[in-house]
């Protein structure tokens, strides 16, 4: 450093850019209609074809997956009805709702 340079004179300044990074921003995703319409239409097909296995499975085998199907669709139409601001609104009017026993106590140091 006998010269007077500035020993960071070659770093670059400035906000780091990644390979890929051409200033190109996401768009925000919007609740999909065509979304529900496609599950709705998978839900009410259900003729999926199953899998051959080696053996035949037995009626509560058959049962049990139904059932597991059923409630599956049921919950991937529960989630794609609401949207996220929807939920977040749900579960705050839930805590709202809970009593206060779980809070911590104010503490006097008077008493």
């Amino acid at each position: 450093m006998g010269e007077g340079d500035d020993p960071y004179a070659q770093v670059s300044s400035g906000k780091l850019r990644l390979k890929g990074d051409h200033g190109v921003k996401k768009k925000k995703k919007k609740k999909d209609k065509k979304l529900l319409e496609q599950v709705n239409k998978v839900v009410e097909s259900e003729g999926t074809p199953e899998p051959r296995s080696s053996r035949q499975k037995t009626q509560a085998e058959l049962a049990f997956q139904k059932m597991q199907e059923k409630m599956q669709t049921q919950r991937i139409l529960e989630k794609a009805s609401m949207t996220h601001k929807e939920r977040v609104e749900k579960f705050n009017q839930h805590l709202d709702g809970l009593t206060e026993h779980f809070d911590i106590p104010k503490v006097s140091w008077t008493k």
